[in-house]
């Protein structure tokens, strides 16, 4: 069976992603800090027949992280796809207001978090010359938010690693894509409110892993 490690695991759209590829026989090895929450999305998955498994991890640790893609890989065989979503908080901080130490976090989990992460399944990718490394964003890594600085700093590195992979690594039979979503990920939002719903979006990273052409989707209103 093939497997896609989710980093960033939640009941939204990380829980959505994971039916979706559940469902068209995918294993699913969920990554993200609270085992508890894990272990909910693992009971839910369950009742949908998809086998998954919890690997808690903090992505804002690289050793705890590669460690939890190792235990994954172990379980499954390899990872055949990478979804790669986690949360450091929403800082809102200004540009002006930007210091190494506020920034720090966001880089650990979004920029060196990423490259943990593929670093961990890269290989046993390149060694089936097949997988798949997805990226997600959020709108503000192409065009910045002014109140969302410290994020959009770290989400636009992550957006760079992930396009420069894509850009590299088609030719080993790998495809890379960053998913840029600038909108509310929500079955319904207040009137006006730009969103769709978390289990549309998904589908969404199912056509970018079957068709395999784009560097980049980006999800707008």
């Amino acid at each position: 069976m093939p497997t896609i490690a989710i980093v960033g695991a939640g009941p939204g759209l990380g829980l959505s992603i994971a039916k979706i590829f559940g469902a068209r026989g995918f294993d699913v090895a969920l990554i993200s800090r609270t085992k508890d929450k894990l272990d909910a999305l693992v009971a839910d998955l369950a009742e949908a027949q998809i086998t998954a498994e919890a690997f808690p991890a903090d992505a804002g640790d690289p050793a705890q992280l590669t460690d939890a893609l190792q235990a994954a890989i172990a379980r499954f065989g390899r990872i055949d796809v990478l979804e790669f979503s986690p949360l450091a908080g929403m800082s809102m901080t200004t540009p002006k207001e930007v210091t190494v130490d506020i920034l720090r976090p966001q880089i650990d989990s979004l920029l060196y978090g990423a490259v943990a992460a593929v670093q961990a399944v890269l290989p046993g990718m390149l060694e089936a010359k097949s997988g798949t490394l997805l990226f997600t964003t959020g709108g503000g890594a192409i065009d910045p938010y002014p109140m969302l600085a410290t994020i959009n700093i770290a989400q636009a590195g992550q957006r760079n690693f992930a396009i420069n992979l894509h850009n590299t690594l088609g030719d080993e039979g790998i495809y890379a894509a960053n998913v840029a979503i600038n909108l509310m990920i929500a079955a319904e939002a207040p009137e006006g409110v730009p969103h769709r719903a978390p289990d549309e979006i998904a589908l969404d990273y199912w056509n970018l892993h079957a068709i395999r052409d784009q560097a980049e989707h980006f999800i707008g209103a």
